[in-house]
């Protein structure tokens, strides 16, 4: 494809994801090269890198269309990115030329809004917090709660891209041995700093076609994803239960500390992220697990009471702590998400205390950055089941990690990983 193409490309694909508001671009991105299998990998690539630019600067591309008295539209506000990160507006026109395969030419009006942005850069002084560091303005006052004086170093952490993190499968090898394979693949993997079994990879590699991976030596999972896994200290022998797995990325982490000896139950409500796991079981060489589908009105959870050793509940939550991996979901969440989720983990959190044993531990996770989802819902359960209290340090926490209060919580300013939260408690 030519640069015009491509160009044009990205339009179309910033247009579907504009029409699809409450649908992640990713998936968005994935509908749309799957029925365009003409367009190359590399195209591919350039199409998306492009996109997700202007999804991690929507909000100040839109200040600065708006501010040159323009309406904000996907054209416009890929021409405002290349205009305003140094490129000149009239080579920027050019590209809009309305030959084949490229975009429709601007009009005056659109040309000359482009050339009121030359000289400028994203940034500008009148700007509001919120939109520069491009959050809904109903978020910023829960972040300045969270962060304080940090609020701006640790909110701007999370507009620029993520690492790679892998996590080593010690069922598989070592993590000596999985930076050699690597190596042989042409990767460059460095050690990560609070999980023993972490590594990072610098920009995008592709790791999933190499024997790396395929093997089961190498899994991707981010390092704070993998922090969590460590805080269940899952033993051989040990029955555990992981109330919300997904797509079993902590599952597979704890079947390799369990050494495939004693039983994970992996639950979730979602029969598409436990089909979906079963692959990777698989190719991890895990076979300690057993799945179950939670469903309304199941008597599963009340024959399986007080069973477990560990319930591990990764709660579903509003994702803010992703931001870095998932830039357009910051614009599409509202002040009632947060509200449905927060009953929504209360009730959870109840119900997967039920399978703990006496004496086992409960541990409650969350990607988010947000206190009411966190230490605010944590508070709340303490309050409502006395028979339960937190441990302040548990030994098995790594001894880098922010464990004030008793809780965990990881950032990408601070820590290099996603914005993580967890709370290790005990049934007593």
């Amino acid at each position: 494809m030519t640069p015009n193409a491509r160009l044009a490309a990205a339009i179309d694909l910033l247009q579907a994801i504009e029409a699809a508001p409450r649908k992640p671009a990713d998936a968005v991105a994935n509908d749309y090269f799957r029925a365009r299998r003409f367009i190359g990998g590399g195209d591919r690539r350039e199409v998306s890198d492009q996109v997700w630019s202007v999804l991690r600067h929507q909000r100040r591309l839109s200040w600065w269309v708006e501010h040159a008295q323009g309406v904000p539209s996907p054209r416009m506000t890929i021409a405002a990115l290349a205009v305003l990160t140094g490129r000149p507006s009239y080579q920027v026109v050019n590209m809009y030329s309305g030959g084949r395969y490229a975009p429709e030419p601007m009009t005056s009006e659109e040309e000359e809004i482009l050339r009121r942005l030359n000289d400028h850069t994203l940034d500008h002084p009148q700007m509001p917090d919120a939109v520069r560091l491009e959050v809904p303005d109903w978020i910023m006052p829960l972040l300045t709660e969270r962060f304080g004086r940090d609020t701006d170093r640790e909110v701007s952490a999370m507009l620029a891209p993520a690492p790679l993190d892998l996590r080593v499968n010690l069922l598989k090898g070592d993590r000596t041995g999985a930076i050699a394979a690597l190596a042989a693949e042409g990767i460059v993997a460095e050690p990560t700093t609070l999980s023993p079994w972490g590594l990072r990879i610098a920009g995008r590699r592709p790791v999933v076609t190499g024997e790396a991976f395929k093997s089961g030596l190498v899994e991707i999972q981010d390092e704070g994803s993998q922090v969590v896994a460590l805080l269940a200290d899952a033993q051989p022998g040990m029955r555990i239960a992981d109330y919300c797995a997904g797509a079993g990325g902590k599952t597979l982490a704890m079947a390799m500390t369990m050494e495939n000896k004693g039983q994970i139950l992996a639950a979730d409500t979602s029969a598409h992220r436990l089909d979906g796991a079963v692959r990777r079981l698989r190719r991890a060489g895990v076979h300690n697990v057993e799945q179950h589908l939670l469903t309304t009105g199941d008597k599963w959870a009340k024959r399986r009471r007080e069973t477990f050793d560990r319930v591990l509940v990764d709660a579903p939550c509003t994702g803010t702590g992703t931001w870095r991996r998932n830039p357009d979901a910051r614009l599409r969440l509202t002040p009632s998400d947060l509200e449905q989720l927060v009953e929504k983990q209360a009730i959870i959190l109840h119900d997967a205390s039920r399978l703990l044993r006496k004496g086992g531990q409960l541990i409650y996770a969350t990607c988010s950055l947000l206190r009411p989802e966190n230490e605010d819902q944590v508070a709340r359960f303490l309050a409502d089941h006395p028979d339960f209290t937190l441990i302040d340090h548990p030994p098995h926490a790594p001894a880098e990690a922010d464990m004030a209060g008793g809780t965990l919580r990881l950032t990408p300013a601070r820590h290099g990983t996603d914005g993580f939260f967890a709370a290790v408690m005990e049934k007593r």
